[in-house]
């Protein structure tokens, strides 16, 4: 049994090499990221090799560790492949391996023995049985099946040595454990190699055999209907409850999702953790937590299958969208320097606009934008996206801040 005081780390994803930056500057204490090929987000961006040689060094130096997903269910003309890939991990020497499929298992024992190896959720490990298989094997830790209560992670928790790993916000799957196969029938992309297309967020309706070209909706909504939609796992009024039940590393979904999304998503976990962490007696959740999280784009949230709750696993019906969040207008490149923030603009940014800035560390910052500065220094009156340009703020402010807008999240 582990000890009951273990450390809580913050997993953050981690899908090109600007969300990492975001992911530490934010506060993640772990990140999970791939190569171009072998993960299960292939359209994320992900890393080349020399790309995430650079990323581990950079965590490497702000203490953070690197968990690299190679997490497919592999075919008979994956091998070759696979096993060069984890040769070249060997060299990079990430902090763990994160896998999915017993043959990947046996090629990384064979070929990068020293590296930690990690069991992704993809395995639907849902018994402490399951978790003692995986122990004798060496494997250190598991991230356990998304259909387990916390009674069930707890009693997994009691009965194991591992380290514990469960998700704590963002979109879930609608099927077993992630392993779909609507996508593969639909569209002829595996979702189990990576390749997602998401049929489960379209729009269906029924249509009758004799009756072609007549598209009947399933439920009362002029959009469509949705029966597939999952809602967003969101659990960050439930920190004690998941560290209670001795998880020992709080995941954040969204190797896809903006960096608006993941820096306020990791920014609220962050707080929330430290907050418990630091006083469990007096720990309560606090109103802006919630606030930041409603302020980005996602679908209506829920507790998942953690407390046995029917109503939180139903599909979105009304939820083909996600809920708009706050209007993403920049990244600060630079900290200030003499007054001025030099940004990268993401929305159109007006002469007296009042925003907020999301920092690293402590409360929202309001401000305005008093001056905006093109590169060629003259002084403009707005900025089209993509450009880069220096702005005057009242306070001053850290590279990767960013600044946000109330309204529809681009």
């Amino acid at each position: 049994m582990k000890p009951r005081n273990h450390h809580i780390e913050l997993l953050a994803p981690a899908g090109n090499f600007e969300k990492l930056e975001i992911a530490i500057h934010y506060g993640a204490d772990a990140v999970y990221l791939a190569g171009k090929e072998f993960s299960l987000r292939n359209f994320s961006g992900n890393f080349t090799l020399d790309e995430m040689e650079k990323a581990i060094a950079f965590s490497r130096k702000a203490n953070v560790k690197v968990y690299v997903a190679c997490n497919i269910y592999a075919r008979n003309q994956d091998q070759k492949g696979i096993d060069q890939y984890l040769k070249n991990l060997g060299r990079l020497n990430p902090d763990a391996l994160i896998f999915a499929d017993p043959g990947v298992y046996l090629s990384a024992g064979r070929l990068i023995p020293d590296i930690p190896l990690h069991l992704s959720t993809q395995a639907n490990t849902t018994n402490y049985q399951a978790v003692k298989f995986w122990e004798a094997l060496g494997v250190k830790r598991v991230n356990v099946a998304r259909e387990l209560s916390l009674a069930e992670i707890e009693e997994i928790s009691r009965q194991t040595s591992a380290e514990i790993e469960a998700f704590v916000h963002g979109a879930m799957c609608i099927s077993y454990s992630g392993r779909c196969l609507l996508s593969s029938f639909l569209t002829k992309r595996d979702s189990n190699q990576g390749m997602c297309s998401h049929p489960c967020r379209w729009s269906y309706s029924v249509v009758e055999e004799l009756r072609p070209g007549e598209y009947m909706p399933i439920a009362e909504d002029d959009r469509g209907s949705y029966i597939f939609n999952s809602k967003d796992l969101c659990m960050i009024e439930h920190i004690p409850s998941m560290i209670q039940a001795g998880i020992t590393s709080l995941k954040i979904e969204g190797r896809m999702k903006t960096i608006n999304y993941l820096a306020s998503a990791v920014k609220v976990y962050r707080e929330a953790i430290d907050s418990y962490c630091s006083d469990p007696e007096n720990y309560h959740v606090k109103p802006e937590w919630m606030e930041q999280l409603v302020a980005v784009s996602h679908r209506d949230y829920c507790t998942g299958f953690y407390f046995h709750d029917p109503d939180q696993v139903i599909p979105g019906y009304n939820d083909s969208n996600p809920i708009p969040g706050h209007l993403f207008m920049g990244k600060i490149l630079e900290d200030t320097t003499q007054g001025l923030t030099l940004t990268q603009v993401r929305n159109k940014i007006f002469l007296k606009d009042s925003v907020e800035i999301l920092t690293g560390q402590g409360p929202l910052q309001w401000d305005e934008i008093q001056e905006i500065i093109d590169l060629s220094g003259e002084t403009v009156g707005f900025s089209q996206p993509g450009s880069i340009v220096k702005i005057r703020l009242t306070n001053s402010y850290q590279k990767n801040d960013l600044i946000r807008k109330t309204g529809k999240e681009s």
